[in-house]
C-alpha cells in the first residue's frame, strides 16, 4: 500500500501531462492534423519514398526526386534493428504534435524529481517548461525534430545528475536511455548545444569530487559515463554512421572550391560562412522578449486590430474599412527588432523569471549556480554577431561550433535552466522560516518589478524603428502623396510603443499577483498547497495566452490538407504525360523548392543539408543561365510563370537524356579548373575529370563516338538503375546521375567496375565495346554496418537493464531478511 501511494502522485501527474497535451491540441480528437511549414516542404521532398515503401514494402535509402538525387538518411530513412527508434514511438504514442509537447512535461518532471522537487511542484514546473512560447511554436512550424532533440534534454540531465550523486545503476541506465534517445531524435545542433550545460555539471562535479579527494568515486563516474555513452552510440550506430557519410556530401562540409562564383579568391572557405552562421542573432536589448513577450513587436506576423494607431491613421486618411483592414493587416509590421524572421518571441514567462530571481536570493543549493550559468552562457552566445568577441571565438576555436547556424537557437538551454531554476526556488521557499522568506521576497520582487519600472520610464530610449521600415518607405514613396509613407510610419512606430508599454503591465501584473500570493502565505492566509497551485496556474495560464496567438486550433486543418499538400498545376498535369525519365527545374531564385519534388524528379528541394554540389552547380552555372548543365542534368522541362502568375511548362529539347557516349575527356588538376571549364563545356561531346581521378584508371584524353553508339535506360527504380548500351569501340559514358562516392555499385555484364566523377558531379563509366548491360546499385555498407553494431549494443543494453533490476530485487530481499 505504501508503494502505491508513493506512485499515486506520479501516475496522477503523468495522465495530468496526457490531458494537457491532448486538450491544448484538441483539434487531434476530431481527425485533424495541424499544419506545419517545414513538414510540407518535408513532404515534397520525401514523396519518392513514401511511394517506395507503400509500393515494394522496404526501404530505400537514395531518391531521385530532389536536388537530382540524394540519400535519404536526413529524410527519416528507416533502419534494420533500430530498437530505440521503436522504445521512442512507444513513448511517443499521442498524436502529433501532442506527443511532442507530453514529451517536454514527462522528461523536464523526471529531471525535477531528480533535484529533489516534490510532485506537486514539479508537475506545475513541467507544464511551464512545456509551454515555453519557443518550444511552442517549433511545434507550430514544424521543426520536430528540434522539439524532438529538446524534449529529451532534461531526460539527460537527471541521468547525468543521478550518476553524480553515485546512483551508479539506476543514474546510469537513465543516462544511457536518455542519451541513446537525445542521439535518436536526431538534431546534432541542440545534442551539441546539450554538450555545453552537460559541461558545466561536469566540472561542477568534479571539483566536489576532487576538493573531497573522493578520487576513487570520480572514477566510477567516468566509468558509469564511457559505458552508457558507448552504448547509446552504439544503438544509433546505424544513423550516426550515416550521418557522419553524408556530412561529406552536404553543404556543411567544406568546399573544393577556392574561387567564388565571379573567379576572385574566397575570402570564407569554411563550411558555413560566419555571416550565414550568424544570420538569426539576438539582439542584447531584444532579450527583454524573454520576460515581456512584445516589447519589441512580437513576432513578423502580429496582427493589428482595427483599434490600432495604423487603422485609424488609414482612417483619418480616407480608406474604406476593407482598406484599412487590408493595410493594417498587410503593412502593419510591429516587429522591429533585427532578426531577418521571427515567428513569435522567446519567451519563458514573466512568473517564471520572477521565481528565478527568487532561486537566486533564496535558494542554498550550490547546484543551482550551474543553471544560472547555462542561462546566461547561452544568452550570451544567442547574441551572435551582436557581440562578436565571444561568438568568434568560438567560430574559430571551439570544435563543430561553426557547423551550426541560427546561433539564437542556442536559448533552448535557457528554457530549460530559467524554469529549472524557477521551480528549485518555489520549492525552496517553503522550506525556510519566516523572516527569511521575507527578505527574499522583498528582494525579487523589487528587482523584478524594479527592472519593469526602469523599462517603463526608458521607452524614450527608443526610435520604434525597424529595418522593415526601410521597405516601407521605399514601397510607400512611389505613392503621389509624399506625406504618406512618413504618417504611416509614424502611426505604426505609435503601435508597437503600445504594445512595448502594455506588455510591461502585462508581465508586471503577473508578477504582482505571484508576489502578493506569497506574501499572504507568510502571513497564513494561505494554505502551502493553495499557494503552489495558485502560482503553477500564474505560470501556466501566462504562458498560455501567449502561445496561443501564434500556435493554435486554426492551424490544424483535415488529415487530406496535411498528407497531400500540394495540388498539380496545369504545367505539372502536361508534364506527368510524360513517361520517361527526366527531370524538372522550377525556375526560382535558389533550389529550396520541393514542390516540383513532389510531383517530379527535381533539381530543386527543401534541405538545411543540401548536396554541396548541387548548391555550387547553382550557384556557379544555373543561376547564370547555364543550360549546358541543365542539358547534362537531363533537365527536359522547366516550368516558369507568366505574367498573371500562373505557371506553365516550357520544354527543353536539348536535354542530353539518361546517359550518352562523349569523344573527349579533359583532365583538370582542381575543382575550380572543373567549376571554369563547365561554363563553356559542349556536355554531350566533352566531359571533364580531375586527374587524380583519371590517373587511379589510366583514361584517355580521346575516346571514338560512332554516331550509331546508343545507350538507354531500360529499367528504373530508386536504389537501381539498369541501362543497354551498343557502342562499335571503347567508349566513355556519361549519366545524368549525381555521384555519391560511398554505397553506388556499378556493373557491366554483371561484372563490377569503378564509377569516376565527371562535370563535377556526374558519373561516368568507361564501357567496352560491344553490347552490354550496365547496371547501379545503392547498396551502402554504411546500413550494414550500423545495423549490426546497433544490434549487439542493443542487446548489451537489455543485459545492463536486467542486471540492474536483479542486483535491485536482491538488494530489496537482502533489506526485508
Amino acid at each position: 500500500m505504501q508503494k502505491i501511494n508513493k506512485l499515486y502522485p506520479h501516475v496522477a501527474a503523468i495522465f495530468g501531462f496526457i490531458i494537457v497535451s491532448i486538450l491544448y491540441f484538441y483539434p487531434v480528437l476530431q481527425g485533424k492534423k495541424i499544419y506545419q511549414s517545414d513538414i510540407v516542404q518535408y513532404t515534397g521532398m520525401a514523396k519518392e519514398l513514401t511511394d517506395f515503401r507503400t509500393q515494394n514494402k522496404q526501404e530505400t535509402y537514395w531518391v531521385n526526386n530532389a536536388f537530382g538525387g540524394m540519400p535519404t538518411y536526413q529524410m527519416g530513412a528507416k533502419y534494420p534493428n533500430d530498437v530505440i527508434g521503436a522504445i521512442d514511438d512507444m513513448i511517443r504514442f499521442l498524436p502529433r504534435p501532442a506527443d511532442y509537447l507530453f514529451l517536454y512535461f514527462v522528461s523536464f518532471y523526471i529531471m525535477l524529481l531528480v533535484l529533489k522537487i516534490d510532485p506537486l511542484k514539479a508537475f506545475f514546473g513541467a507544464l511551464a517548461f512545456g509551454f515555453s512560447t519557443y518550444l511552442i511554436i517549433i511545434l507550430g512550424v514544424g521543426h520536430n525534430a528540434k522539439a524532438h532533440a529538446i524534449a529529451y534534454m532534461p531526460l539527460v540531465v537527471a541521468g547525468v545528475l543521478l550518476v553524480f550523486k553515485k546512483q551508479y545503476w539506476k543514474g546510469g541506465l537513465l543516462t544511457l536511455l536518455a542519451t541513446a534517445l537525445e542521439l535518436n531524435a536526431n538534431h546534432f545542433q541542440m545534442t551539441y548545444y546539450l554538450l555545453f550545460l552537460l559541461l558545466f555539471v561536469g566540472v561542477f562535479y568534479a571539483y566536489k569530487f576532487i576538493k573531497a579527494k573522493e578520487y576513487k568515486e570520480l572514477g566510477k563516474v567516468a566509468l558509469t559515463f564511457f559505458v552508457a555513452l558507448i552504448v547509446a552510440l552504439g544503438v544509433n550506430a546505424t544513423s550516426l554512421l550515416a550521418t557522419k557519410e553524408y556530412a561529406e556530401f552536404s553543404t556543411r562540409s567544406k568546399s573544393e572550391l577556392k574561387l567564388d562564383e565571379i573567379g576572385k579568391p574566397k575570402k570564407d572557405n569554411s563550411a558555413l560562412s560566419r555571416s550565414y552562421i550568424t544570420e538569426y542573432s539576438y539582439g542584447i536589448a531584444e532579450s527583454l522578449n524573454l520576460i515581456a513577450p512584445k516589447l519589441f513587436g512580437g513576432g513578423n506576423n502580429e496582427k493589428l486590430g482595427n483599434n490600432s494607431s495604423v487603422y485609424k491613421y488609414l482612417e483619418s486618411y480616407g480608406a474604406s474599412p476593407e482598406e484599412a483592414t487590408f493595410y493594417t493587416e498587410g503593412y502593419g509590421k510591429t516587429y522591429w527588432g533585427n532578426q531577418p524572421i521571427v515567428a513569435a518571441p522567446a519567451y519563458i514567462g514573466a512568473v517564471v523569471f520572477f521565481l528565478f530571481v527568487l532561486a537566486m536570493y533564496h535558494d542554498k543549493r550550490k547546484i543551482k549556480w550551474v543553471f544560472f550559468s547555462g542561462a546566461v552562457f547561452s544568452l550570451l552566445l544567442s547574441w551572435g554577431k551582436n557581440f562578436a568577441i565571444l561568438t568568434d571565438f568560438f567560430i574559430d576555436y571551439v570544435p563543430m561550433y561553426d557547423k551550426f547556424r541560427a546561433v539564437s537557437s542556442i536559448q533552448v538551454l535557457l528554457e530549460l535552466c530559467m524554469p529549472a531554476m524557477a521551480v528549485m526556488g518555489l520549492y525552496s521557499f517553503f522550506t525556510t522560516h519566516t523572516e527569511k522568506q521575507w527578505d527574499s521576497l522583498k528582494k525579487a520582487a523589487l528587482t523584478c518589478l524594479g527592472l519593469l519600472v526602469i523599462l517603463f520610464f526608458a521607452k524614450g530610449m527608443f526610435d520604434f524603428s525597424g529595418p522593415i521600415d526601410k521597405q516601407l518607405q521605399i514601397m510607400f514613396s512611389q505613392m503621389e502623396d509624399k506625406s504618406f509613407a512618413p504618417d504611416f510610419l509614424n502611426a505604426l512606430r505609435e503601435d508597437r510603443r503600445t504594445m512595448y508599454i502594455a506588455d510591461l503591465l502585462r508581465s508586471g501584473f503577473f508578477i504582482t499577483l505571484a508576489i502578493v500570493s506569497l506574501w499572504l502565505f507568510i502571513k497564513n492566509k494561505m494554505a502551502q498547497t493553495t499557494t503552489v497551485i495558485f502560482i503553477g496556474l500564474l505560470m501556466v495560464l501566462d504562458l498560455f495566452f501567449i502561445d496561443k496567438n501564434y500556435v493554435s486550433s486554426q492551424d490544424f486543418k483535415s488529415a487530406r490538407e496535411v498528407d497531400m499538400p500540394f495540388e498539380a498545376t496545369t504545367a505539372d498535369n502536361q508534364i506527368l504525360q510524360d513517361t520517361t525519365h527526366y527531370r524538372v527545374f522550377e525556375v526560382e531564385e535558389s533550389l529550396s523548392n520541393p514542390r516540383a519534388s513532389y510531383f517530379h524528379k527535381s533539381i530543386s528541394g527543401y534541405s538545411a543539408v543540401k548536396p554541396k554540389r548541387m548548391q555550387e552547380l547553382f550557384d556557379y552555372q544555373i543561376k547564370n543561365n547555364n543550360r549546358q548543365v541543365l542539358n547534362m542534368l537531363n533537365v527536359k522541362y522547366l516550368i516558369q510563370t507568366d505574367d498573371k502568375g500562373q505557371p506553365f511548362a516550357v520544354q527543353n529539347p536539348q536535354a542530353n537524356g539518361n546517359a550518352w557516349f562523349v569523344s573527349e575527356l579533359k583532365h583538370v588538376n582542381s575543382a575550380d579548373e572543373e567549376m571554369q571549364l563547365l561554363s563553356k563545356l559542349d556536355t554531350k561531346n566533352t566531359a571533364i575529370t580531375q586527374n587524380e581521378v583519371s590517373e587511379k584508371v589510366g583514361l584517355p584524353s580521346k575516346f571514338y563516338k560512332d554516331s550509331l553508339a546508343t545507350i538507354k535506360l531500360v529499367k528504373y527504380a530508386s536504389n537501381k538503375l539498369k541501362y543497354a548500351s551498343n557502342n562499335s569501340k571503347d567508349g566513355f559514358a556519361v549519366f545524368s546521375e549525381v555521384y555519391y562516392k560511398d554505397g553506388w555499385k556499378a556493373t557491366i555484364d554483371g561484372k563490377n567496375v569503378p564509377i569516376l566523377k565527371v562535370n563535377y558531379t556526374l558519373r561516368g563509366l568507361q564501357v567496352p565495346a560491344g553490347k552490354h548491360t550496365i547496371e547501379f546499385v545503392f547498396d551502402p555498407e554504411v546500413v550494414k554496418t550500423g545495423s549490426t553494431i546497433a544490434l549487439i549494443s542493443s542487446i548489451i543494453m537489455f543485459v545492463l537493464l536486467f542486471v540492474a533490476l536483479y542486483l535491485n530485487f536482491n538488494k530489496k530481499k537482502t533489506v526485508h531478511a
